[in-house]
Formats: C-alpha cells, structure tokens, sequence
C-alpha cells in the first residue's frame, strides 16, 4: 500500500499552480554502500541547485509570491529502499534537496501514486516503469548519464519528436496531451525571464521532415505561448551527435518514436 509523507524541512508549493515533478529515488541516488546518506546518483544534478532548484529560486526572486514552481516528488518503489524510508528522508536533508514529498510505493502500484500526486513529468533510470507511466497518460522521461549530467547551471530541456509537438488529425493519446500541457508550464515559466540570464532554456529538435516541419513545430509552440532558445532541424540525420552536444537535463520523446 502506498503512503506519502510530507518533508516538513521545505516549504510546500502551491497545489494549484505548483508544477509536479517525480523522481525515482533510484535516479536521485546511487548504490548501498552502508554510509548514513546514500550516494549521489544520476538523476542528482537535476534535483540540485543547478536545475530544478536554481529555477524555483530565480522565480522567487522575481516575485516572492509566484507559484508557477516546480514541486518535487521522491518516489520509491524498491522494497530495500522503502525499509530504510528515515534514511531516504535523512540524505534527502544532508544534500540539501528540495523535495517537497516522499511517496513510498509499490512496483504494482507505483502508477496510482503519480496520479494521486498529479504528477506533470515522471523520471526514472527504468524503461520499463517509464512505458508503464507513459501508457497512463503521464509524461515520463527516461534518465541516463547523457541527459542527467549536464553541467551546465541552467535547465536544460529538449522538446524531441514532431509528433509531440505538431497536432494531430485524430485525438490525441494522452501521453501527447501531457507533454503539450507540460510543455505550455514550461513556456509560462520562460516569460518570466529575459532573453539572456535565463535558469531555464527550452530547445525545440525536429526529426524529421526539413524546414518547413521545423517552422510548423516553432508556430504551434509559440500558439501555446512557448518560445524556444533554440532550434534544431535533423531532417533524419541521427540524434547522438546533437544530443552530445546540447547535454539536455530533459529529453521528451514521443513514447511512439
């Protein structure tokens, strides 16, 4: 059976305006070594001051009252890891992480735990729980040392695959409409700032198709106010090269690509 437990060390955000973010406690930290706190793991960086917090800090600064921030969720679905939930919570504090909630969960019913969380973007290292989240209608990326390590102090996301971003003739999947709405939140929160000294930078890559795809992907995200610092038109050349370059904390992918 799921349970919740609020961190009473950080300010809880805003239920209504809050952007939820949950985070596999397996990506935020790293193996058992039988220290007090666990090790860092690969979705640390991303949990750290350089990303997600940098963002809600900046936003602060701009309006003390904002509450278009993001709101960390810690999930954790390994049996081990649930039984040591104080230690979990203790290295959460020890690095200082700005995590809102603990969600301890099982694997069978992980899923419930995100939509009772009205969770906006699910993170996992595991393919298989990111399928699982995705076929539910939650917007889920995968985690790995490319798109977690980025060391670059601002927010770095990648809007990848023209089905995510272009409309489509039929309805929508659910998972496509998570990722459009999400991708508005994060617009929103980029008019917040200047064009330069931005903690937050949104980059459009189009896979397919050649300019013309790549203009309409750019006209149907500023419709839903989101303008991109960059933009990258593939036309079917392989992603790798670009994706070592750019080192995107966030990559969402359309889950039919």
């Amino acid at each position: 059976m799921a349970s919740t437990v609020q961190n009473t060390d950080v300010k809880q955000k805003d239920a209504d305006g809050a952007v939820v973010v949950a985070v596999t406690s397996r990506a935020a930290f790293g193996a058992d070594d039988g220290d007090e706190v666990y090790g860092v793991g690969v979705a640390f960086t991303l949990l750290q001051v350089k990303a997600l917090q940098r963002v809600n800090e900046r936003l602060l600064e701009e309006n003390p009252a904002e509450s278009l921030l993001f709101d960390v969720v810690l999930i954790t679905t390994d049996s081990h890891q649930q039984q040591q939930s104080a230690r979990i919570i203790s290295s959460t504090r020890h690095y200082g992480l700005d995590v809102s909630r603990f969600c301890f969960s099982s694997e069978e019913d992980f899923i419930e735990s995100l939509l009772k969380n009205n969770v906006q973007l699910f993170l996992s290292p595991d393919g298989n729980e990111v399928s699982q989240a995705s076929q539910r209608g939650v917007l889920s990326a995968l985690l790995n040392q490319l798109t977690a390590s980025s060391p670059s102090e601002q927010l770095r996301v990648l809007l990848c695959g023209d089905a995510v971003i272009l409309p489509d003739t039929s309805p929508a999947p659910a998972s496509r409409q998570a990722a459009q709405r999400f991708s508005a939140q994060l617009g929103a929160m980029r008019r917040r700032f200047s064009v330069f000294d931005s903690p937050l930078s949104i980059v459009l890559m189009t896979s397919h198709g050649g300019r013309e795809s790549c203009g309409r992907a750019l006209q149907e995200l500023r419709s839903r106010g989101v303008s991109v610092d960059e933009a990258y038109c593939l036309a079917g050349a392989p992603r790798g090269p670009i994706l070592s370059l750019l080192q995107p904390h966030l990559l969402l992918i359309d889950v039919e690509e």
